[in-house]
């Protein structure tokens, strides 16, 4: 018998608590995850503003600290096209606080190089440990979010890793203007945020709904992809991706916009400061010209996942074409910018909104095409083949500069890159 006052929990009250604490947890995933990744370029975008200390210390070329950028890149695509799989396989939680973790050491390590030599291995070994981050990351929101919000979560996701940009090219002018350090700090400075951060996520987020007694996001593959996930190898993973003809069509163009956005991130900062930039005299401090990429970067990818799903009925590849087409054009114009123009502000604010803005499409399609029980191991492959092509381009532009001594070159290369993309992009049909 049931007292008077008394409350009886029934279906009702469980449903409703379940789904409060549902739609906690998976705004804790997307904000713990987010939060993580916000510092974790911080670990491996920084290498641009050591470069001019670098060359005087060291007397190493600009096409040797090309080299070494490769380096970093390849390590990040090979490390890429085997976590994301290890992300499905072992949850992405525990992969990204071990990931920040590692290139926390090797950044420390980088900080001793006392050579070309030393400075390429340490810095190539972080490459591998920043690839535990972003694929396994994609992987754990996926556990949490369905479809249907895809394009929001991977604009927020994607676009935190535009403002960690901004963070990655802050730290190093404060360390170095601010606090009046070498080129050393700025590799032992700038990933006590990146530990900070990963330790944040690790204590908050959760890997899955499964973790609570909850279900996952309705999803009209959902219940396929988990009986085909039961038991499932890594090696039918990697065949039932790569035997898709889309993640080729879809590697080509974020090859070619990842190439794009590390020529920028890379060389803007021997363009616009060089060896002797707190000397130099201009009408705007060069140091706020080159923040303004990162924070173009950072808007940018926070639009266009979310502009496809609203504009486009979330077919990613017009949203994709569409800012490739307009950075190619930004880019051009750059070349016509005068080195201390105010212009210059405006100018690479538009390059780096257009030029990363479709991060965040490219993202979303990996889930879309391969489905979730996919999502790690399609991003850590598509992943591969965009660092992959990146890192092609940072000796080539290096020894481009050290044989015409002019560091404008990087436009027009910028701008051939973008319109190969948007080209490739039309392969995407998504």
């Amino acid at each position: 018998m049931v007292e008077t006052g008394q409350v009886v929990a029934g279906p009702f009250t469980a449903t409703a608590d379940s789904e409060a604490l549902y739609r906690r947890y998976k705004w804790t995933a997307l904000l713990g995850v987010s939060f993580c990744y916000l510092f974790y370029y911080t670990g491996r975008q920084t290498f641009g503003f050591a470069i001019p200390g670098i060359q005087k210390e060291l007397g190493l070329s600009k096409e040797m600290l090309g080299w070494v950028s490769a380096a970093m890149l390849w390590a990040y695509a090979v490390g890429q096209s085997i976590n994301g799989n290890l992300g499905d396989k072992f949850g992405g939680r525990t992969m990204m606080f071990t990931g920040a973790v590692l290139s926390f050491a090797a950044n420390w390590a980088t900080s001793f190089g006392t050579g070309f030599v030393s400075i390429l291995l340490a810095w190539g070994l972080n490459g591998y440990f920043q690839s535990m981050g972003f694929a396994p990351g994609s992987r754990l929101l996926s556990n949490w979010w369905g479809h249907k919000n895809r394009g929001f979560v991977y604009s927020f996701y994607v676009g935190m890793s535009g403002f960690s940009s901004v963070l990655a090219y802050f730290l190093p002018i404060i360390i170095l203007g601010g606090f009046g350090l070498d080129w050393r700090w700025i590799f032992r400075l700038s990933v006590v945020l990146m530990l900070f951060g990963a330790i944040v996520m690790f204590a908050t987020v959760r890997e899955k709904p499964e973790d609570l007694g909850l279900s996952r996001p309705d999803d009209d593959r959902s219940a396929d992809e988990e009986a085909k996930s039961a038991g499932e190898s890594s090696a039918s993973r990697y065949r039932a991706v790569l035997s898709n003809w889309r993640l080729y069509a879809t590697g080509l163009s974020i090859g070619f916009q990842n190439a794009a956005r590390y020529a920028l991130l890379v060389w803007i900062p021997v363009h616009f400061l060089g060896p002797n930039w707190k000397s130099a005299s201009a009408a705007i401090d060069p140091t706020w010209i080159t923040v303004a990429l990162p924070i173009g970067m950072a808007l940018g990818a926070s639009t266009n996942s979310w502009m496809s799903d609203v504009v486009f009925g979330s077919r990613r590849y017009p949203a994709i074409i569409t800012y490739m087409v307009l950075a190619a054009v930004i880019a051009i114009a750059m070349g016509f910018v005068p080195h201390g123009s105010p212009l210059g502000i405006f100018g690479l604010f538009l390059c780096g909104f257009f030029v990363f803005g479709p991060a965040s499409s490219f993202w979303a399609l990996c889930p879309d095409i391969f489905g979730r029980r996919l999502s790690g191991t399609a991003t850590g492959v598509l992943n591969f083949i965009s660092y992959a092509c990146a890192g092609l381009g940072e000796p080539l532009i290096g020894r481009f500069m050290d044989h015409t001594g002019d560091t404008s070159v990087i436009f027009p290369v910028v701008a051939a890159l973008c319109v190969a993309s948007a080209f490739s992009a039309l392969l995407i049909r998504r």
